[in-house]
């Protein structure tokens, strides 16, 4: 289980009008590249975002699809590669006076990533958490100049 936090300079509302918004996903979530909603019902429970993963001279199309729309506070997706891998991701959203905690947990379901889970992988998971966090945070704090 890889689990992260991060102290955004950003009130709550505009860190969770970011994580809403199907357009920004592309923009904080570390390798994604071309997202898209499949309709318009993002981010309610059950709806899928599409994107593609590019790492390199590869590239292969990925989805998410939402698990859990707790606004203004609880949003768990389940990232899909393919019909027999998945990742479920949880990312609480706490007010911490004029500022906002985002807390990050990502842990395999299916697939691979269950079955040889370990220490190594876990590692890696924060390394990309930590970047993930950092760009969330990049997002929501120069918001202030330009909409999600």
């Amino acid at each position: 289980m890889a689990l992260q936090h991060r102290l955004v300079r950003a009130r709550p509302d505009r860190v969770w009008a970011v994580l809403e918004n199907a357009g920004c996903y592309e923009r904080w979530v570390v390798g994604t590249h071309l997202s898209s909603p499949a309709d318009d019902r993002w981010p309610e429970e059950g709806p899928v975002l599409r994107y593609q993963v590019k790492a390199g001279p590869f590239r292969y199309e990925g989805e998410t699809v939402v698990r859990v729309h707790e606004p203004p506070d609880r949003l768990e997706l389940e990232a899909r590669a393919g019909d027999h891998a998945s990742a479920r991701i949880a990312i609480e959203v706490r007010p911490w006076g004029d500022e906002t905690l985002v807390v990050l947990d990502e842990h395999p379901l299916r697939g691979r990533g269950w079955t040889f889970h370990h220490a190594a992988i876990d590692a890696v998971a924060q390394w990309r958490h930590r970047a993930m966090l950092a760009r969330l945070a990049r997002v929501c704090e120069d918001g202030h100049r330009e909409r999600p």
